[in-house]
C-alpha cells in the first residue's frame, strides 16, 4: 500500500448477526428533500441491489448501502457511478425481448426528462417575458382598452412618432396638465411602482424561498461540482424564482434574467426527474441531467441554443461527458423551439434584441475594436472588485440584518437616476435592442442617437449612462432578489460601444480622404455604430465572466451574420487578457470564493510545490475508530462529542493499520437502525482474520465502511492530491506509509489551502521545500517550514469546521479558532492588479500596432497599389 491504491468502493450489503434488523433499501434523497433517512419510495433498481441474494455480497463487489447525503456535503462520485454500472449490469443480464424493452425504457428516461424540461423552460421564459414587460410598462401608464396589454401590444402597428390613443399615461389619467406638473406625477408614480416591485420580490424570496435570491449560477456550479445544497432546486424555489424574476426585472433595477433562467431550468429538470428513480436517486446521473438543463436556460435567455450548450460546457459544468453534449443540445433546442412557438413579442424573435445588419466592417476598424476589448476588460476587472467589495461591506455591517431596507434604498436610488435619463428609463433589454439597431429610415430612433450633426450630446449621454449603469449594477448584483449580471453587462458594453462607434463615424466623415479610410466607398455609409455596440457588449460580458467561445457564438446567433465573428473574437480575447490582469476569476468564481463554497475548479492556477505531509491533518490530530472495543453506546457518544463528518478505521490505535473509512452519516444511520438492540452490544469493523474471534452477539459495521478508500503516500505532492480531488471528485484522501495511517485531507481542506495561497499567501509558499528523498520519518517529525507551519493549524481547524455538521450555507470557512478572516491590504492588492494590468496593456498595445502594420496593409494592399 505504499503507492496510490484504489479498487473501487467497498461493498456494504448487510452482513453479520443482525441481518433482519438491518435490512433496508439504499436511501438517496434529492437536494430539496427533508432531513429524513427513510425513503419508502426507493426505486426497484435500488431495492434490487440490496435484495439480490448472494450476487452482491459485501465481500465481493457490491457498492452496498448508503444513506442520504447530509446538507452541505460532497457526494461520492465513484460510489455513484459504481452503483449505476451495477444497476445496468443487472438490468441487461436477463436476456430476451423483455430485457430489450426494459433497457430501452430505462434509456428513454433521461430523454423524457430533458424534453419535458425544455418544454417547461420555454413556457416559463415566455411567461416571464410577457409578465415582466407588462409590469414594466405599468410604471408609465395603462392601456384603456385592455388593461392586461403592455405598451407595444396596446399600440400595435403604430410608429413611435404616431400618437397612441389607447395608451394613457398616469398624468393624463389623473387629468394633470403640463402646467400642473405632469412630469412630476409621472416621476413619482415611476418611483412608486419601481420600489413596490423590488420590495415584493425581496419579501417573496426572504419569506418563502431564500435560495431564489441572486443569480444562482455560483450555487449551480458548486452543485454540479458535487456539493449537496438541499431545497436549492425545489418546487418553492422554482415558483418564487419565476415570480420574483418578473417583479425584479420590472422594477427597473440594473439586473437581468439570464442567470436566473439557468437556475429555473435546472429546477425544472430536478423536479421532473423525481418519478424516475434511476436518475433521481443517483447523484452523478442527476448532475449530468442538470448540466444539460443549464443549456436550456441560456438558450431561452439569449435565443441561442448552440451558445447555451457552449455556456454549459465552458462555465457551468464540472464534468461534461460526450453524451451530455448531445443531451444539452436536445434540451436547448426544445426550449428554443417552445419559446419560438410561444412568440411572446409577436415579432418572430426569441429575444427582444435580436438584430440583422446589412453592412459589413472594414479593416481599419480592428483598432477601435481592440480598444473596445481593452475597455471591456477594464470594466470586468473593476466591476468584480467593486461588487465583491460592496458584498463584503454588506456582510460586515448592519446592512446584513436589513435586506429589505437595502433593496428599498437601491430601488429608490435606481428609480431616481433612471427616469430623468431617457437611455436608462426603459428596461435593459429594450435599451440593448435600440443600441444594436442600425440607423435607417425604417427603424425608430427612440433614443435620439441617429440624428446627423448631433454627436457630442448623445455620446456624453451614452458614456454617462454606462458609468451610472455600472455603479447601480455593482450595488444590485448581490441583493436578496433574483438578479443576473449578463444583460446589465451587455447594456453597459453596448453603451460605451455605441459611443465609440459614433465617434469613429464622425471622424470618418470629417476625414474621408485619410489613407486608412480608402476602403470606404464615397456617398455610402461606412461606419455602423450598432456593430460597435455588439462588440462592446461582447467585450463587457467577456470581461465580467472570462468566457470566450460561448460569448462569440451567442453574439453570432443574435446577429445571424458570420461577418462579425472576427471583431467579436478579437474584442473578447483582449477583454479576457485585460480582465485577467486584475484577477483570473470571473464574477461567478469570485462569488463562489466569497460565499466560500467548497468548489475546486479543475481549471485553476498551478498548485504550490508542497508535500501533503506539511498541510494534511496528521494522525495525532485525527479521531480514528478501532476495529474492536466499541459498543453502540460508545459510538453514539463519539458522534455526540466529535463534530467530524467521517472517521478512519484502523486495526488498533498503536499500529494504525488502515482498514477503511466510515462517514458520519452511515455510522449515525447504522446506530439508529440498531436502536432496538441493547446499548452494550459490541460493534466490530474488521474481519476475524484481523481481530480474532467475533462475538456472536456483536454488530457487524463493515457493510457501512469504505473498505478501499483512495490512499496516497504521505510524501506525495500537494499537486497530486489536488488533482485527485478535482478529477475524481473525491471527498477525502487518506495518507499511509506501508499500510499505516499517517493523516488525511478533505476536499474542503484542499479548497482552503488553495484559496489561502491565491488570496494572500503566495509569497509564503515560495520557501524551500524539504527534499523529496528525505525519509518519511524525518518529514513527519521534523518541524515543517514556516510557511507550512502557518497554514497547518488552519488546516487542522478547518477540518473541524468542514467535517462538522452545518445547517448554514453562509458559515464562513475562514473564520477559524474564533479569529476574524485575515484582512488584505486594499492598496497593496490594487497596486498589484494595476501592475499586472499595465503589463498586459503593453502587450495589447504591441499587438494593436502589429495589427495596424501587418494585417491592415495585407488586406488593403491592392487598394494602396492602385
Amino acid at each position: 500500500m505504499d503507492g496510490m491504491s484504489f479498487a473501487g468502493e467497498g461493498s456494504r450489503s448487510v452482513a453479520g448477526n443482525h441481518t433482519n434488523t438491518w435490512h433496508s433499501p439504499i436511501h438517496l434523497v434529492s437536494d430539496d428533500a427533508t432531513e429524513s433517512f427513510e425513503d419508502p419510495d426507493a426505486g426497484p433498481s435500488r431495492q434490487m441491489l440490496d435484495n439480490k441474494p448472494g450476487f452482491l455480497d459485501w465481500s465481493t463487489e457490491a457498492p452496498g448501502q448508503r444513506v442520504a447525503y447530509d446538507d452541505l456535503t460532497a457526494i461520492d462520485w465513484i460510489h455513484e457511478y459504481t452503483i449505476e454500472q451495477l444497476r445496468l449490469r443487472i438490468l441487461r443480464g436477463g436476456g430476451g425481448i423483455t430485457t430489450y424493452f426494459r433497457v430501452l425504457a430505462d434509456a428513454s428516461q433521461a430523454w423524457i426528462v430533458l424534453i419535458l424540461s425544455g418544454l417547461a423552460v420555454g413556457f416559463i421564459a415566455a411567461a416571464i417575458d410577457i409578465a415582466g414587460n407588462w409590469l414594466a410598462d405599468v410604471k408609465t401608464g395603462v392601456c384603456t382598452t385592455s388593461f392586461y396589454l403592455n405598451h407595444s401590444f396596446c399600440c400595435w402597428g403604430l410608429q413611435s412618432t404616431e400618437q397612441c390613443k389607447d395608451w394613457v399615461t398616469w398624468g393624463h389619467l389623473f387629468h394633470v396638465g403640463p402646467a400642473g406638473g405632469v412630469y412630476v406625477v409621472q416621476y413619482l408614480i415611476f418611483i412608486l411602482f419601481s420600489v413596490i416591485f423590488a420590495l415584493s420580490a425581496c419579501i417573496l424570496v426572504l419569506r418563502y424561498a431564500p435560495y431564489a435570491r441572486q443569480s444562482g449560477i455560483p450555487e449551480i456550479k458548486t452543485v454540479l461540482g458535487g456539493f449537496v445544497i438541499r431545497r436549492f432546486m425545489g418546487g418553492w424555489t422554482l415558483l418564487i424564482k419565476s415570480l420574483g424574476l418578473c417583479l425584479s426585472v420590472a422594477s427597473g433595477l440594473w439586473l437581468g434574467k439570464e442567470g436566473p433562467l439557468v437556475h429555473v431550468a435546472c429546477s425544472c429538470a430536478n423536479i421532473l426527474m423525481k418519478p424516475f428513480h434511476s436518475i433521481s436517486q443517483n447523484e452523478a446521473r442527476k448532475r449530468e441531467i442538470l448540466s444539460a438543463a443549464a443549456a436550456a436556460g441560456i438558450s431561452v435567455a439569449f435565443g441561442s441554443p448552440i451558445g447555451g450548450v457552449l455556456f454549459s460546457l465552458e462555465q457551468v459544468s464540472y464534468y461534461f461527458p460526450d453524451k451530455t453534449m448531445w443531451q444539452s443540445f436536445v434540451c436547448a433546442m426544445v426550449a428554443a423551439v417552445t419559446l419560438q412557438f410561444m412568440n411572446p413579442f409577436r415579432t418572430e424573435k426569441l429575444v427582444m434584441y435580436q438584430v440583422i445588419f446589412t453592412r459589413g466592417w472594414h479593416d481599419f476598424e480592428l483598432i477601435p475594436f481592440c480598444v473596445l476589448g481593452i475597455m471591456g476588460g477594464l470594466y470586468g476587472g473593476l466591476f468584480i472588485k467593486v461588487n465583491i467589495f460592496i458584498a463584503g461591506l454588506r456582510r460586515r455591517t448592519w446592512v446584513k440584518s436589513f435586506p429589505v431596507l437595502e433593496v428599498f434604498v437601491v430601488a429608490l436610488a435606481s428609480a431616481l437616476i433612471n427616469y430623468p435619463n431617457v437611455l436608462m428609463r426603459a428596461q435593459v433589454s429594450e435599451l440593448v435592442a435600440n443600441l444594436f439597431q442600425e440607423c435607417s429610415a425604417t427603424n425608430d430612433d427612440i433614443l435620439d442617437i441617429c440624428q446627423d450633426g448631433k454627436t457630442a450630446g448623445p455620446v456624453s449621454l451614452l458614456i454617462l449612462a454606462s458609468v451610472l449603469g455600472m455603479i447601480l449594477a455593482s450595488f444590485t448584483f448581490g441583493l436578496q432578489i433574483p438578479a443576473g449580471i449578463l444583460l446589465p453587462s451587455m447594456g453597459i458594453g453596448a453603451l460605451y460601444g455605441r459611443a465609440m462607434g459614433m465617434v469613429v463615424q464622425v471622424w470618418q466623415r470629417n476625414n474621408p480622404t485619410a489613407w486608412m479610410l480608402r476602403s470606404c466607398e464615397p456617398d455610402v455609409q461606412c461606419i455602423t455604430p450598432g456593430v460597435y455596440a455588439i462588440v462592446g457588449a461582447a467585450s463587457a460580458v467577456g470581461g465580467v465572466t472570462r468566457m470566450t467561445v460561448s460569448i462569440v457564438v451567442i453574439m453570432f446567433e443574435l446577429t445571424g451574420a458570420l461577418t462579425y465573428v472576427l471583431p467579436i473574437m478579437v474584442a473578447v480575447l483582449i477583454s479576457k487578457w485585460v480582465g485577467d490582469a486584475f484577477d483570473r476569476k470571473g464574477i461567478y468564481e469570485a462569488w463562489i470564493n466569497f460565499q466560500e463554497y467548497p468548489f475546486l475548479d479543475n481549471r485553476e492556477e498551478p498548485v504550490p510545490d508542497l508535500l501533503v505531509s506539511q498541510v494534511m491533518t496528521r494522525l495525532e490530530d485525527t479521531v480514528v475508530i478501532e476495529a474492536i472495543g466499541h459498543t453502540i453506546a460508545s459510538l453514539d457518544d463519539l458522534l455526540h462529542t466529535q463534530p467530524y463528518k467521517g472517521f478512519p478505521v484502523v486495526a488498533d490505535a498503536r499500529d494504525a493499520l488502515l482498514l477503511g473509512y466510515i462517514s458520519r452519516t452511515e455510522l449515525r444511520y447504522a446506530i439508529d437502525k440498531a436502536r432496538n438492540l441493547p446499548r452494550t452490544t459490541e460493534c466490530h469493523f474488521g474481519g476475524s482474520a484481523l481481530i480474532g474471534t467475533v462475538s456472536e452477539n456483536s454488530l457487524d459495521m463493515r457493510p457501512w465502511m469504505d473498505h478501499t478508500p483512495m490512499t496516497l503516500p504521505a510524501r506525495s505532492s500537494l499537486m497530486l492530491a489536488t488533482s485527485l480531488f478535482q478529477d475524481l471528485g473525491l471527498r477525502y484522501l487518506l495518507f499511509q506509509y506501508h499500510g499505516q495511517l499517517q493523516g488525511l485531507m478533505t476536499k474542503k481542506d484542499a479548497w482552503f489551502i488553495l484559496n489561502s495561497v491565491k488570496d494572500e499567501k503566495r509569497d509564503l509558499f515560495s520557501v524551500t521545500v524539504p527534499d523529496r528523498r528525505t525519509s518519511l520519518h524525518s518529514i513527519s517529525t521534523s518541524p515543517p517550514p514556516q510557511s507550512a507551519e502557518a497554514i497547518k493549524p488552519n488546516c487542522r481547524l478547518l477540518q473541524q469546521r468542514s467535517l462538522a455538521s452545518s445547517a448554514d450555507t453562509n458559515t464562513s470557512l475562514t473564520v477559524l479558532n474564533n479569529q476574524q478572516p485575515p484582512k488584505t491590504a486594499p492598496v497593496a492588492s490594487f497596486s498589484a492588479a494595476v501592475h499586472r494590468y499595465l503589463t498586459i496593456s503593453i502587450e495589447v498595445s504591441r499587438m494593436s500596432s502589429w495589427i495596424a502594420r501587418v494585417i491592415i496593409p495585407i488586406r488593403t494592399g491592392p487598394l494602396l497599389r492602385t
